[in-house]
């Protein structure tokens, strides 16, 4: 096997990344290559593919993220595993995340007007309310915790809850959620159900009932079809319903009280829509920021001298956050499928081949970040992909820069050291840079 054979094969492998992402193959490859050849040998739950092509360098994913005509969301949807039948490929289609303009942009349009400037405010001061309650928890138990599970997987729930008019109650479904989705590949998270139900409100109690359990080969359904997600659909389909008959001030009842003609029919977001766009919030709205803290509390665990001097000069945690996403990137792959024949980095792309940008190799592109591999919190790292780029640019870029400001300056400002406890544990998979546990422990 060559050595670019074996690099790959690395790349692929989602267990190469329980001990963290080999940063040093992906720059070998950026410099040598640009874009590199990807088999798709068969995986635990993933089927032989046809091989893809890995796009390396930072200015080449931002061509593939801009170009929806040529590299499309919709023919294969936008996760490198290809859907595994005609109607699950038809079901991810139906998502805004595997669509294209323009339907894309309908959806898109309609949900960037319902963030209105009220909406958003009010956001913004429960996502600080809610991130000093988790802080108070912190410091109100032993001194040592796991960040991960116990202080950063709980505030990006309370501001889904806030954002999609769910009952805080309910908020630990969309962490089971999410692990089924993103965790399919790790045995820790596949089957899921940290939520028991106790306290749930009665649309939870529905979804409970439909909640899949696994089969004699140990493994859940495929959380990609829409049979594998019951329990997600039933709790979405009434919530829909609840929203479009009694609407309250959340973004989604504003999202369904909404009329755009453009594209006819009646105008409104169909339940049908609603189940999909709440599905995008609750597992992709999520699981980036779920892991971006954590990764974030690694870099300053790894760099005291940062976290020194944020603590020093706290009005810097707010500019920190993009330099803090940039070297961690929860998100490390993405998939589009070419529709003609065309070339990047001077390698021919044939029409229907699998193209997949790595995130995790653009943010680290020395072309574009000096000494890429380093924490500088002095960096002007806007220009990083950690929110996608084009017409999927992340909608929710803003409120998550908020939510790591706000948790990162309670915790700076009210602890006087934060150090590690013990290792930390990665997710098993090659699309999701993930924190299942990080032990610390702090001095107050």
């Amino acid at each position: 096997m060559s050595e670019t054979a074996e690099a790959t094969r690395l790349l692929h492998d989602p267990s190469t990344y329980v001990d963290g992402v080999p940063f040093g193959v992906l720059a070998d490859l950026r410099r040598e290559h640009g874009v590199v050849r990807v088999e798709e040998p068969a995986q635990v739950g993933w089927p032989e593919g046809p091989g893809y092509w890995l796009v390396l360098r930072h200015p080449d994913v931002v061509r593939v993220l801009r170009e929806p005509r040529t590299f499309s969301s919709w023919l294969g949807g936008t996760q490198i595993r290809d859907p595994a039948t005609p109607a699950d490929l038809a079901f991810v289609r139906r998502m805004m995340l595997n669509m294209d303009p323009p339907e894309h942009s309908r959806l898109r349009r309609m949900l960037a007007k319902s963030f209105t400037p009220r909406a958003v405010a009010a956001l913004e001061g429960q996502i600080g309310a809610h991130a000093r309650t988790i802080v108070d928890r912190m410091l109100d138990g032993p001194r040592e915790c796991d960040f991960a599970k116990d202080v950063a997987a709980d505030l990006p729930l309370l501001a889904l809850a806030d954002i999609l008019g769910v009952p805080p109650s309910d908020r630990w479904l969309m962490f089971d959620w999410s692990n089924r989705v993103i965790g399919w590949q790790d045995p820790d998270y596949a089957s899921s159900a940290a939520f028991t139900g106790e306290g749930g409100s009665d649309l939870a109690a529905a979804a409970l009932a439909v909640r899949p359990s696994p089969g004699p080969d140990g493994r859940m359904p495929d959380p990609r079809s829409r049979a594998g997600m019951p329990d997600l659909y039933t709790y979405a389909a009434g919530l829909g319903e609840r929203k479009r008959a009694d609407p309250g001030h959340d973004v989604m009842s504003i999202l369904m009280a909404q009329r755009d003609d453009s594209a006819g029919g009646d105008g409104h977001v169909s339940v049908e829509e609603f189940e999909n766009l709440f599905w995008l919030f609750a597992v992709a709205g999520n699981e980036t920021l779920r892991n971006g803290l954590p990764g974030a509390m690694i870099g300053l665990l790894d760099n005291p001298d940062a976290q020194e001097a944020l603590r020093r000069d706290p009005a810097r945690i707010a500019p920190a956050v993009d330099e803090l996403l940039r070297w961690w990137t929860p998100v490390m792959t993405f998939r589009r499928t070419a529709t003609v024949d065309t070339e990047i980095a001077e390698q021919p792309i044939a029409a229907g081949d699998k193209v997949v940008v790595s995130f995790a190799s653009a943010n680290r592109d020395e072309a574009v970040f000096a000494d890429p591999d380093g924490l500088d919190l002095d960096r002007n790292a806007k220009a990083h992909l950690a929110f996608g780029h084009g017409p999927h640019f992340c909608l929710g870029a803003h409120l998550a820069r908020v939510q790591m400001s706000a948790l990162f300056t309670e915790v700076l400002t009210r602890t006087s050291w934060i150090q590690a406890a013990g290792e930390p544990a990665h997710l098993r998979s090659n699309f999701q840079r993930g924190v299942k546990r990080l032990p610390v422990r702090w001095t107050a």
